[in-house]
């Protein structure tokens, strides 16, 4: 028995989609397999219709008056909403935007670090909010922070394009960044470092290999015994030779 109503097992985020015998209109517009508009059928009909094209009949528009049915497989049908839905999330991040924070003294290292974390925002088609702040008396320097913006737009320019230019409000130099389009954005700098693995070293060429030779024995040498005649090199030194002519 077919029930009107979703399952406690079924996910909550999912909307719930009437099939069949779970549609509860009276009358309902009906498209066809191939597409095309069928008029207001009674619901009896259309579900005959369905089981002789051999598919279901299911509801696309509820809040429609009548309600819009399709006869499409279901399986079909859920493959399709599913692929629409993930489409639908890449471009999610497009709506989120994250904060980076400046300051007109900051580091030329820690402004570096900033430059940064806005690629990584931008090559994730996240917006980035740029806001620089006066504090004090650097409000009468406020030149010092338009430069550091420029700075940071130039080195971001292959990622991103800043919505309008930088401007002054109160105490603070506002921008907000949109990433550029994937096909018009440089590559994320971590994908050019690692991108290609270092060609490896040539191999040294073959050397031509020796013919293998058993080894042979070495030649027996003879000591003979010095004579009493053959007098000792003069190059011969031996320092005990003195001690042993004073004994």
């Amino acid at each position: 028995m077919s029930r009107p109503f979703p399952s406690r097992n079924s996910s909550p985020s999912g909307s719930f989609v009437r099939v069949n015998g779970k549609i509860r209109a009276r009358e309902v517009r009906v498209i066809g397999v191939d597409g095309t508009q069928l008029g207001v059928i009674p619901l009896g009909e259309a579900l005959t219709m369905a089981r002789a094209e051999g598919v279901d009949l299911v509801e696309i528009a509820a809040n429609a008056t009548p309600p819009v049915c399709r006869l499409v497989d279901f399986g079909k049908f859920r493959y399709e909403q599913a692929k629409k839905d993930k489409e639908s999330k890449k471009h999610q991040h497009a709506n989120k935007v994250k904060e980076v924070q400046l300051s007109p003294k900051i580091d030329p290292h820690d402004l570096g670090v900033k430059i940064g974390h806005a690629i990584d925002f931008l090559c994730e088609d996240m917006k980035v909010k740029v806001t620089l702040k006066f504090r004090g008396r650097e409000m009468a320097h406020t030149e010092y922070g338009f430069q550091v913006v420029q700075k940071f737009l130039q080195d971001i320019v292959a990622y991103g394009h800043p919505d309008f230019q930088p401007k002054l409000n109160g105490r603070a130099i506002n921008l907000m960044i949109s990433p550029l389009p994937r096909n018009k954005r440089a590559r994320h700098p971590s994908e050019l470092q690692g991108g290609q693995p270092a060609a490896a070293a040539p191999a040294p060429p073959a050397q031509p290999r020796a013919e293998q030779r058993p080894p042979q024995p070495a030649p027996m040498r003879i000591e003979r015994p010095p004579r009493p005649d053959e007098a000792k090199p003069a190059s011969f030194n031996n320092p005990f030779a003195q001690l042993e002519a004073k004994r």
